[in-house]
């Protein structure tokens, strides 16, 4: 019998590469604030799926999808990658 063997080195041999670096912590750190508002839009979008939207609904809306708005604007002028996406 013919054994069949990978000719690539095993993917898990080097594990001292599986935490994230300083720099990536970091970077992480400067993107909370769109993190955190981009959470808060998704909550209220969830809590208006089961309900007609009202006038406080809209508002809530409005606040949220301005806040993610504004957080995406500071974190393009400090040089953060933001991703392309819709705010609504």
């Amino acid at each position: 019998m013919k054994l069949i063997v990978a000719v690539q080195a095993a993917v898990t041999d080097d594990l001292a590469d599986a935490e994230p670096s300083w720099q990536d912590l970091h970077a992480i750190e400067l993107e909370r604030p769109l993190i955190d508002a981009e959470v808060d839009l998704l909550d209220v979008q969830i809590s208006l799926l089961d309900r007609p939207v009202s006038e406080l609904g809209q508002r809530r809306l409005r606040r949220a999808t301005n806040k993610v708005l504004a957080e995406r604007r500071k974190a393009s002028n400090r040089g953060v990658a933001v991703r392309a996406g819709d705010a609504a």
